[in-house]
């Protein structure tokens, strides 16, 4: 019996995907819930299990083909038989020419057996690294570039290699650039940019660190605090927290707070929802969970959309001033920077302390700038007395 492999049904704002990778080929045994295969959305990776035990019968699609909702990708035996070579009509063993033929003929994925077609390669001189010496995609390269590098080596005259790679964009690199264009056109973006002091902060973490991750299990960070004081910011200026929708403000009556994060398929912006009802506890260890899963691609769809306002922080990669572009629709976003010793004047004598430039990009149409200054400085205020948040003022 045979039992057919489909694509997940696509949420409504989803309209296809790419199949990115096979993690079985025809022949290959697969259990129920293994992973067969991935397919990327402009938003999310998802992953394909299959739905029994068996053998895998047939694909009905390649790596790279764009795919639809609940569409076919590949038929699974589960009849418990062993899928053997089809024998000749006359039942007789292959000679040993045939068999020579047949053993120097490895199996190739097909983005490898791609490459090799239009490189005219041998295969035969390609040492395949996947399951039963299957020849991948990386193997092909390999050898592609080490023979680049003996015939530039073998040759004294030749000089350097100009070399240039063309791949197509990722559908989450291209739906960031659509963001990102969308935001630049659809909306006037300015921003603003303050400074403030941690050192209260890096007093009360490490008072507190030791005893804090004893009782939450969680490391207590500087996020909380800018997400706390962000929230408390949102609430004395409700139009920070609103959006645009045609020629209406739509004022939201509850806060998501979008948290950036950078993952070697590009940026997401997964979401805690209802954020000023968790605790600064409950806050770390989501962002700590949405971090180590974007990293995965495992996070859904529903927890990277929506959003009513966004921070980002740059500093983690060591940047010093950034002005941050809106994530469309909200009309908001902060971003963190690089903890920087820097000179200040406290009380009319000179200190080093250790400063954040803060800046706070917003849509002009909705905010004005008065409001827009007042916010980070609301911001600002509450980081450098974080007692703030405990006394709720």
């Amino acid at each position: 019996m045979s039992i057919e492999i489909k694509t997940p049904a696509f949420p409504e704002s989803v309209l296809d995907g790419t199949l990115t990778t096979w993690h079985k080929q025809p022949g290959d045994t697969i259990n129920r819930g293994e992973v067969i295969a991935d397919i990327e959305t402009d938003k999310v990776v998802f992953e394909v299990p299959s739905l029994a035990d068996g053998i895998v019968e047939e694909l009905l699609c390649h790596e790279g083909d764009t795919v639809l909702s609940e569409q076919v990708l590949a038929r699974i035996d589960t009849s418990g038989k062993i899928i053997e070579p089809e024998k000749n009509t006359n039942d007789k063993q292959p000679g040993p020419a045939i068999e020579e033929k047949l053993q120097a003929q490895p199996l190739l994925a097909p983005s490898a057996g791609k490459l090799v077609m239009e490189h005219h390669l041998d295969t035969a001189q390609i040492t395949g690294s996947g399951k039963g010496g299957r020849i991948l995609k990386e193997d092909v390269l390999n050898l592609i570039n080490k023979e680049t590098v003996n015939t530039e080596q073998g040759n004294p005259e030749t000089t350097a290699v100009r070399q240039e790679k063309r791949v197509p964009m990722t559908r989450l690199r291209a739906r960031i650039a659509e963001r990102l264009l969308e935001a630049q056109h659809n909306a006037a973006i300015l921003t603003t940019f303050n400074e403030a002091n941690m050192q209260p902060v890096i007093d009360l973490r490490t008072r507190y660190r030791d005893q804090y991750e004893k009782k939450h299990g969680v490391r207590l960070g500087f996020m909380s605090f800018f997400v706390k004081a962000a929230l408390e910011a949102l609430k004395q200026f409700p139009e920070v927290n609103a959006s645009i929708e045609g020629d209406d403000i739509v004022y939201h009556g509850f806060f998501d707070i979008g948290i950036a994060v950078g993952t070697p398929r590009g940026l997401v912006v997964p979401v805690l929802r209802d954020a000023d009802q968790m605790g600064m506890a409950d806050i770390e260890k989501q962002i700590s969970d949405y971090g180590q899963r974007a990293q995965n691609s495992a996070l859904s769809l529903d927890e990277i959309t929506g959003g009513t306002f966004s921070i980002t922080n740059g500093g983690v990669f060591g940047s010093m001033l950034s002005t941050p572009i809106l994530n469309p629709p909200q009309s908001g976003i902060l971003g963190m920077h690089k903890i920087q010793p820097r000179p200040v004047v406290e009380e009319n004598e000179i200190v080093i302390r250790p400063m954040m430039y803060l800046a706070f990009s917003y849509d002009h149409r909705i905010i004005d700038g008065r409001e827009a200054v007042q916010f980070l400085v609301a911001i600002k205020e509450t980081i450098e007395d974080p007692v703030r948040l405990l006394l709720d003022i």
